[in-house]
């Protein structure tokens, strides 16, 4: 019997002969099924409350009204693309894919984008510029560029008039007085801004003694600070060859002109504080590299006085005798040691002089000159003709050469 067929019994008031029995796991799994089968996305009108921020970057909450409520998660990539940051008690407007989450037993919302209430068409032209920019890859991470760490000329771009600008200044006086600053001055609201600002850009890209580019305007409401999300400014600075350190606003602030710059700060003043080292910083560490290298340098020269006064100690005319003396000593032994050597190959080679006499004594040479003759039969010498026969071949054995014979006949004395 059907789960369905079954619970219509059960409100009949019958109960089924053999009802589906299923376990928590199955009967939530057939709820998310049902539940993802509903037309995605979903667009849902509430208030967010509950907000928390996961170390992730990922941000949980709940959209409630007057009667009801869901949980929602919006992924750390979606966060970071909101147009206005997500608040406690703010009414918004989420597209989002609904899902059932069976470890709690309850349906959430999978939130892809927020709305706050009030911004209408330009959120969606807000998402329409994003998501074109990123299609064609000038929002990855992998394009961005590392500004210099040591820069010796700044461009600014900002209003003359604007507190961010003071800002920048004085972290930049402060921290690397090394570094010239060139204003190039924009209108940064309304809707002259992203013309001035696009153009701003242009000029200090043509120059060419520029290091490193600061975007940089202070807080202001969402309305304020929409010129940053103007898609001609975006392109402007993805295709700077300067890198940019864009900060727009306050932390929670996120722009278009953030995304596609080189680097997002969360201020103006910590755009110039990441655009430059802290030159009081560097002044200790140049300190602390010089000692060192007075303290090494100062070591090395001890070491070679120390080496010095040894070689001198060791050339002073007493050990000089001294080693003198050692060496005429070693050099007398080695003379006496000679002469017995010399004594003994005088001896070695008159016994090798009498053993050779006796040697050529015995030689069979010694004997053929006296007149004799050997008589070699094969490889054996022949000492009597017992061993002989008629015919046999000899090889007879001269003074002065050989002669080969044959056999006639013998006769034994």
């Amino acid at each position: 019997m059907s789960f369905k067929s079954a619970a219509a019994l059960a409100v009949e008031g019958r109960v089924p002969e053999d009802p589906e029995v299923l376990t928590v796991t199955e009967l939530c799994g057939r709820l998310r099924a049902l539940v993802r089968d509903q037309p995605q996305p979903v667009f849902v009108r509430g208030e967010v409350r509950d907000l928390v921020r996961a170390p992730s970057g990922h941000a949980y909450f709940t959209i409630r009204d007057e009667g009801a409520q869901l949980a929602c998660v919006l992924f750390r990539g979606d966060a970071d693309a909101l147009a206005a940051p997500l608040r406690d008690g703010r009414s918004v407007i989420v597209r989002a894919d609904l899902d059932f989450y069976p470890g709690r037993g309850q349906a959430q919302l999978l939130v892809r984008a927020v709305r706050p209430q009030g911004l209408g068409d330009r959120w969606v032209a807000f998402e329409a510029t994003r998501e074109a920019l990123a299609c064609e890859g000038l929002l990855d991470a992998a394009r961005k560029r590392r500004p210099p760490r040591f820069p010796r000329r700044i461009g600014v771009v900002t209003s003359e008039a604007a507190a961010a600008l003071h800002d920048v200044l004085h972290v930049l006086r402060r921290r690397y007085p090394l570094a010239a600053v060139v204003l190039a001055p924009a209108v940064v609201q309304g809707e002259t801004a992203p013309a001035t600002l696009v153009d701003a850009l242009a000029r200090l890209n043509a120059r060419d003694d520029v290091d490193v580019i600061l975007l940089v305007r202070g807080g202001g409401s969402a309305e304020d600070l929409w010129a940053f999300n103007d898609e001609r400014l975006a392109r402007a600075i993805a295709g700077s060859r300067i890198p940019v350190v864009a900060a727009v606003g306050h932390e929670t602030d996120v722009t278009i002109a953030g995304m596609a710059a080189d680097v997002r700060a969360p201020t103006p003043s910590a755009a110039a504080e990441l655009a430059v080292p802290d030159a009081a910083g560097l002044e200790s560490s140049v300190k602390t590299f010089g000692g060192d290298l007075r303290r090494e340098v100062l070591r090395r020269l001890r070491d070679a006085q120390q080496r010095a006064d040894g070689l001198g100690g060791a050339l002073t005319p007493q050990i000089l005798i001294a080693k003198l003396e050692g060496v005429r000593h070693r050099l007398a032994a080695a003379l006496t040691g000679l002469d017995e050597v010399r004594r003994g190959l005088q001896l070695r080679r008159q016994t090798l002089g009498a053993v050779l006499g006796r040697l050529e004594a015995l030689s069979p040479r010694t004997t053929l000159r006296r007149g004799f003759a050997i008589a070699i039969k094969g490889e054996r010498v022949v000492a009597t003709v017992a061993g002989l026969a008629a015919g046999d071949s000899l090889l007879v054995m001269l003074q002065d050469g050989d002669v080969e014979c044959r056999v006639v006949r013998t006769k034994r004395r």
